[in-house]
């Protein structure tokens, strides 16, 4: 609910302490990702999963930034939602210059490797976006990272695919077409995120609630009654 819609003060409550654990688990688990994606897809000769090792990255450091920016009023952490979203914009203009990259060189990478990272990435994205879905309906900065873990699961499902694409035609056009949508993924991931934010750094337009905090204020809908 909007604050426009209610006079009421918000009620400060403190954060929820589970959201920090699990910041900091779904941070761990991206850390590593990258560090297997990257060495595999580099081996492989894989633009999809370079892209999605470098997605790894960006993810870890934005897991960074919402711990940092944990508990603090809810301008700073709307700021932090409008950094993550520029990010996750760059990294998806950097996966289409990568595309066109590969797709001038004409190398066909290894489907067997992209296959089983691909599978492994997928179960690590998996378990990150349970951990993160009941924190999908907070404000900017917690929808930015529910949004990251989710277009993950997404992009790992399609280098799966590519990977038997690349495997059943003996071509590197499976792995070009998947990072040209994981590009495409961050880049709409970008905008949702930073419509969010900068609705919320509105004067008068969002509560200043912390991140991972319950909704308290008074549902203006019942006071009418």
């Amino acid at each position: 609910m909007s604050a426009a819609c209610c006079a009421t003060k918000p009620v400060e409550a403190a954060p929820d302490p589970r959201l920090r654990r699990i910041l900091w688990t779904v941070l761990a688990v991206n850390a590593g990702g990258f560090l297997i994606e990257i060495a595999a897809g580099l081996a492989a000769g894989s633009a999809a999963l370079q892209a999605d090792a470098l997605d790894f990255l960006a993810d870890a450091g934005n897991y960074a930034i919402s711990l940092l920016v944990f508990g603090l009023a809810l301008r700073w952490r709307s700021l932090a939602a409008l950094a993550k979203g520029a990010s996750m914009g760059v990294f998806g203009l950097w996966v289409a210059g990568s595309t066109i990259r590969y797709a001038w060189l004409g190398e066909v990478p290894a489907a067997e490797v992209m296959g089983g990272v691909g599978v492994v990435a997928l179960l690590l994205n998996l378990g990150c976006l349970l951990l993160l879905t009941g924190f999908r309906r907070g404000d900017a900065n917690m929808r930015s990272v529910w949004v990251c873990s989710r277009n993950d699961v997404i992009g790992n499902l399609a280098v799966v695919a590519a990977a038997l694409g690349v495997f059943g035609t003996g071509t590197g056009w499976p792995d070009l077409a998947v990072a040209a949508i994981m590009s495409t993924l961050a880049v709409w991931g970008a905008a949702q995120v930073i419509r969010q934010a900068l609705a919320e750094l509105r004067p008068g337009v969002a509560p200043d609630v912390p991140a991972g905090a319950p909704d308290l204020r008074p549902d203006p809908a019942a006071s009418g009654r």
